[in-house]
């Protein structure tokens, strides 16, 4: 063999040596595609089991939840809702008075709402005069605000003579938004009542929540800013610093 033909030799083993270390360093677009698939699915299972994000656009829950403040849900701790379906997966705990939720209302399909749990199954509720009673005792609410605004009838409020206490008179009941029951919570179900109350469209009206509506347990605030500002760029020039990493009470 001539020296030019072991050169030429050389040559191409070296090439193709250097071409079969590229094609081993480069993955090819099938596992590009699986490695994507593997994130999307993790990315679901969290969003759907453990975690889930909210933000609020309303101030139905002031002080307590601000518009414009944005929320971690842990729904590991009740348990997250199956797809498609009124079935949960097993949670660590159960819902309790005083949580708030967010959950699927009842009475719309196109957005969630967030709420305090203040009636379990069983409970005995009334208001009078703004005052929530809880099976006949008084309830101190340090997180409720209330408006100087006067009290009212809502029709929409009708649908309590189907859960009052044993002797109340079904023909002379009246409820108002601050006057109303006394109710009994039926098993299986959840009275729910926004923080702002005279701002705040709750069981009052829209009824009783079932267990299976409950998406998760608001945990705290990850970020804040003031969403009614006029300013340019609110998001950046009116954060509330104050507010981020809140646990909600």
């Amino acid at each position: 063999m001539s020296d030019d033909e072991r050169v030429r030799r050389k040559r191409r083993v070296a090439g193709e040596s250097k071409g079969t270390a590229g094609d081993d360093e480069r993955p090819g677009w099938k596992e590009n595609i699986r490695s994507l698939g593997f994130a999307v699915i993790f990315f679901l299972i969290l969003r759907t089991f453990v975690l889930q994000t909210f933000f609020i656009t309303s101030g139905s829950m002031e002080d307590t939840l601000l518009v414009g403040d944005f929320l971690v849900v842990n729904r590991a701790a009740i348990g997250g809702r199956l797809p498609f379906s009124d079935k949960h997966v097993p949670g660590y705990s159960a819902p309790e008075r005083g949580d708030v939720l967010v959950f699927d209302p009842p009475h719309t399909d196109e957005f969630r709402l967030v709420k305090r749990l203040v009636g379990m199954p069983g409970d005995r509720l009334e208001m009078r005069d703004q005052v929530l009673y809880l099976n006949g005792e008084a309830q101190d609410e340090s997180y409720a605000v209330h408006l100087p605004i006067p009290d009212e009838s809502d029709p929409r409020m009708g649908w309590q003579t189907t859960i009052l206490a044993d002797g109340v008179d079904v023909a002379s009941y009246r409820p108002t938004r601050d006057n109303w029951g006394p109710l009994v919570v039926p098993e299986g179900h959840y009275f729910m009542l926004g923080d702002n109350r005279e701002e705040s469209y709750d069981s009052r009206y829209w009824g009783l929540l079932e267990h299976w509506r409950v998406e998760g347990k608001v945990s705290f605030i990850y970020f804040s800013y003031n969403r009614e500002s006029y300013r340019p760029f609110a998001f950046v020039r009116e954060v509330r610093w104050d507010r981020i990493f809140d646990r909600v009470r």
